[in-house]
């Protein structure tokens, strides 16, 4: 198919046409102009062309806007432009607002918004302020005086404080601060059947401390859902505590009986030493006998009376041996 010069002319016009429109319903949302004005938003089409230069989606802006005015809330559109210029979710912020102000709720804008730039979901808190929301512990264990375990689950209701939003703690503060009073409670407690007597000693006490100062949440209730019995505590620290002394009184046993054996041993060396002292004596006996013989201190004589008398002494020994195996008259008879 060939195509004259003018059909080709009248096909970039059309083209060039599409291009125009395109960039002009880019920069100029007629349609969302349109909207808000047949809602009732007072807003230029500059001005909206002024988003698309500031690289705002101008239906990010419009369409909150729209809704907070149905919903007779005065929002100014500098306000919500700045506020997602910030990082902030508009239309949650709106739709936190108009819960609000439905529900009676005093919330302004800037504190909505500021909740927002903090990192929490300010439509959640306001929703949680009308409906209180219910978190439940896991089983907390306290020893009581009595050293029996008790083990209980609290379900806290709290509602969320707006004013304190910001820079509150969150729910991780206030399961850690009813645990422990819970467990504080429980430890007072002369034993553990009063717990079970009394279950609600413990929700009152933890109540009674003001344990929602400094967080995001206003502590309605505390309930507790179930309360158990767990080990005897008192019982196993004793018995480890008799179970340690018995190592520790074998240890020294055994240190004694190790003294014994080396003082044993000690003796046994002194005896030998005694012996050897006895044997050099002995063996300077002869000695000394010879040098008596030359010097004539004795005489022949004498030597052999001495040694009739040692020869008499040994025989003496061996008789006194002999006869000590054998039991005596006087013992058959018996």
């Amino acid at each position: 198919m060939i195509f004259s010069g003018g059909t080709i002319g009248l096909i970039v016009i059309i083209v060039l046409a599409f291009i125009v429109l395109s960039v002009f319903f880019t920069f100029f949302p007629i349609t969302l102009w349109i909207s808000a004005l047949a809602a009732g938003v007072r807003i230029s089409i500059f001005t909206l062309v002024g988003m698309r230069l500031r690289r705002v989606i101008p239906s990010r802006i419009v369409n909150p806007l729209i809704k907070a005015h149905k919903a007779g809330i005065k929002v100014a559109i500098n306000q919500l432009e700045s506020h997602y210029l910030a990082g902030g979710n508009v239309d949650r912020v709106v739709n936190a607002l108009i819960a609000a102000h439905r529900a009676n709720i005093e919330l302004t804008f800037e504190r909505a918004a500021a909740i927002d730039l903090a990192g929490r979901d300010v439509l959640e808190a306001v929703q949680m302020s009308v409906n209180p929301k219910v978190i439940e512990t896991p089983f907390i264990a306290g020893v009581a005086m009595n050293g029996i375990e008790v083990k209980a689950k609290a379900r806290i209701t709290v509602r969320a404080n707006i004013d304190r939003l910001v820079g509150g703690a969150g729910e991780e503060t206030i399961v850690a601060r009813v645990g422990e009073g819970i467990i504080s409670t429980i430890g007072s407690s002369s034993s553990h059947e009063r717990v079970l007597e009394n279950p609600d000693l413990i929700s009152q006490t933890v109540l009674a401390k003001g344990l929602d100062s400094g967080t995001a949440f206003e502590i309605l209730s505390i309930d507790i859902a179930d309360v158990d019995i767990g080990k005897n505590i008192g019982a196993e620290l004793q018995t480890e505590q008799a179970e340690a002394d018995k190592k520790i009184a074998q240890a020294k046993a055994e240190e004694r009986r190790a003294m014994a054996v080396a003082s044993e041993q000690e003796m046994k060396a002194k005896v030998v030493e005694m012996r050897s002292k006895v044997v050099e004596a002995e063996a300077e006996v002869p000695l000394a006998m010879a040098e008596a013989l030359r010097e004539g201190n004795i005489g022949v004589m004498d030597y052999m009376n001495y040694k009739n008398i040692q020869a008499d002494t040994s025989m003496r020994d061996s008789i006194s041996k002999v006869g000590g195996d054998k039991p005596s008259t006087g013992e058959l008879k018996d």
